[in-house]
């Protein structure tokens, strides 16, 4: 089966991207732009959160900008009007940082979508939502791979209120009929990402230390599993759920559905990059605290009810990355 991206299904479409000057929105924006959608970003540019105006470079006399806070009840209530997408893909999505101050992600990834939800359900409930969770609602996989019907007992705040949030935008969808798709994304990465730091986005931080021919720390023994989504494939995803009515009341995990573990990633990194080297590296005590150990996801559903899986394997993705950063670095670096 090949993944059928909705050609022609999202023409004329008006979409409202949160976060959208981030990674996997600002991808997400091209995309849309790419299939004739009418696009709106807001992003409040946090600082850290890595928002990037260079991300939309390529398109940006195609789409609107909107600089503002999605907990901002007015803004968001005016931005709505009209959409026929809502993609909320804004929050506070630094694991590390939610452990030592959980305060952003309640206000932001809680009180935010909230807001949203509130102004769909008042000013647009004909808006269709797209919601990206994480595979960290999950916690501990007591079994792999892991599909949507396994049990949520996420580790960390920032995961608890991904699902927390998760489960707002459902109330809304159930309650109120404000439709939504929830999506719990696994490890992405790509270009456009940030890549000043290494709190989250870790293939990418990994391409970072290649091309600058540092040591790529590996984390335990090495043989931690994950599965590694490249961000094209994640917003292929994205835009076949907007674009099919069967998608609408679903959660569906997006990832590869086949592990790869740390060590095999180092070695593809440093093999994309030709450069830069990998050593096994103790545990921090706070990524210690928070490492829920093998994670890969089921993606039978998403691949039975949409026709979608991802097309890009591990080292195709590395080296598109690489090649991306190479070429843009001062943007980035």
């Amino acid at each position: 089966m090949t993944s059928a991206r909705p050609q022609g299904a999202l023409e004329g479409a008006r979409a409202l991207v949160t976060g959208g000057l981030g990674f996997i929105g600002s991808n997400l924006s091209i995309g849309l732009v790419e299939q004739g959608a009418h696009v709106t970003i807001v992003d409040e540019m946090i600082a850290g959160y890595g928002a990037n105006p260079f991300n939309i470079e390529s398109v940006r006399d195609r789409v609107s900008i909107n600089y503002c806070d999605i907990r901002d009840a007015n803004a968001m209530n005016q931005l709505v009007v009209g959409q026929d997408f809502v993609f909320h893909l804004a929050g506070q999505v630094d694991h590390i940082l939610s452990m030592k101050d959980p305060y952003p992600d309640i206000d932001i990834n809680v009180k935010g979508t909230a807001v949203v939800m509130e102004a769909c359900r008042h000013h647009n409930p004909l808006a269709r939502v797209i919601y990206t969770g994480t595979r960290g609602q999950y916690g501990k996989p007591a079994s792999l791979p892991v599909s949507e019907t396994a049990p949520t007992q996420p580790l960390g705040i920032y995961e608890i209120t991904n699902l927390a949030a998760e489960k707002i935008i459902e109330a809304y969808h159930l309650v109120f009929g404000v439709r939504s798709v929830l999506l719990r994304l696994t490890n992405t990465y790509g270009p456009r990402a940030q890549m000043q730091h290494s709190r989250y986005g870790v293939v990418n931080w990994f391409v970072r230390l290649a091309l600058d021919d540092a040591t790529i720390p590996v984390y335990g023994d090495g043989l931690i599993q994950r599965d590694f989504l490249y961000v094209d494939d994640c917003v292929e995803a994205m835009l076949c759920c907007a674009a099919s009515e069967r998608a609408w009341g679903n959660v569906f995990n997006l990832g590869v559905g086949y592990p790869t573990n740390f060590i095999e990633l180092a070695k593809a990194v440093v093999r994309a990059a030709g450069s830069g080297r990998w050593e096994l590296a103790p545990f921090s005590p706070e990524r210690k605290a928070q490492e829920p150990g093998d994670f890969y996801a089921d993606i039978t559903k998403i691949r039975e009810l949409l026709g979608w899986e991802p097309r890009v394997r591990l080292d195709e993705g590395l080296a598109r990355t690489v090649e991306f950063y190479r070429q843009n670095r001062q943007h980035y670096w």
